[in-house]
């Protein structure tokens, strides 16, 4: 028999907290948006992690950062293992606070601001290596990609699924000396292929998002931008397949002590990247196809853009909010 003292408070919860991770990434996106186009990007990102570390104080968590800046000692605030929220359920926390620091700094489409949340221990804990990955939009047959399937394979079952021609699928992924033959070979089974700089989180997700143009999303990356990005296509119900990848056997140990006796090598599956409840909230720094970014009206005001989801119940919300930044009257004595 279940306790309901253990299950009720983040069934109460979880529908406001859904909206308290809105004004996380908000104050972030606002704080990191000041450098837009300055062509400084440790700047931008310091920005956005003091906006979000202090946003998190007034959210109701007892939150853990399972992905997050880096170790206790190379990252100040935001850290893996450092606690944050001002009390409530337990939750794992993982933040990106500038998803793209270079397209900030150049004034670059798809600049985000990234959080998501799970009941502890539901997050792989990754580290700051790279992943190989390949995502899917939902309504497709399970299995229907495979991460140790050809790229031309893989884009001739997706079109299948479809009811589509390969020469209509669009392969998105960055824009790396590393895929440069996928992206030959993609391009040689007929289909169009589209570049990025930065920004692999919005890219796997656009194959969720109807009208994106991105049918399949591929190549290395970030591992802990592969488990943020897992959070969302959990919440938008599409597919994702992923692998750590590592250049050394140091990568491959410390790996080896955050999988809890599993292999570190194993191929990983959306819900060994994300299970259970998962919320995942992200704002707009500079436009792009999944978020306008922040918008300055007037020196006193700004308007922000901004995706926030559960998996529990499949929601997917898009606000957009006006902030206000004059003082308020004093108080007449």
């Amino acid at each position: 028999m279940i306790d309901p003292q253990n299950v009720l408070p983040y069934r109460v919860t979880d529908r406001n907290l859904a909206l308290e991770l809105v004004r996380v990434t908000e104050a972030a996106a606002i704080a990191s948006a000041h450098w837009t186009g300055r062509g400084q990007k440790n700047e931008a990102d310091g920005a956005a992690v003091q906006a979000m570390r202090a946003a998190f104080d007034t959210v109701a968590i007892d939150g853990v950062v399972t992905i997050g800046e880096g170790e206790m000692d190379e990252a100040p605030m935001l850290y893996i293992g450092e606690k944050v929220g001002s009390g409530g359920p337990a939750m794992d926390i993982a933040v990106d606070p500038l998803e793209g620091t270079n397209l900030c700094a150049k004034s670059l489409p798809n600049a985000l601001t990234v959080v998501a949340l799970a009941e502890r221990g539901k997050f792989l804990h990754a580290p700051d290596i790279y992943m190989e990955k390949i995502v899917v939009g939902p309504d497709l047959p399970e299995g229907v990609v495979d991460l140790d399937a050809s790229i031309g394979n893989n884009l001739r079952s997706l079109a299948k699924a479809k009811k589509r021609n390969v020469s209509d699928m669009v392969l998105c992924a960055l824009d790396r000396e590393r895929h440069e033959e996928m992206i030959a070979h993609a391009r040689e089974a007929g289909a169009r292929v589209m570049l990025l700089s930065d920004g692999d989180v919005a890219a796997a997700i656009a194959t969720c998002i109807d009208g994106s143009g991105v049918d399949l999303y591929a190549g290395s990356g970030g591992a802990p931008e592969g488990v943020l990005a897992a959070a969302a296509i959990r919440c938008m119900e599409g597919q994702m397949q992923g692998r750590l990848l590592f250049e050394d056997d140091t990568q491959r140990e410390r790996a080896r002590e955050m999988a809890n006796g599993l292999d570190p090598a194993r191929k990983l599956f959306l819900h060994d990247m994300a299970s259970g409840h998962v919320l995942f909230s992200a704002t707009g720094v500079t436009s792009g196809p999944l978020l306008k970014g922040v918008e300055r009206p007037s020196p006193t005001r700004a308007r922000t853009h901004s995706i926030v989801m559960r998996s529990k119940s499949g929601t997917v919300r898009y606000i957009e909010s006006h902030h206000t930044f004059k003082p308020k009257a004093k108080a007449a004595s």
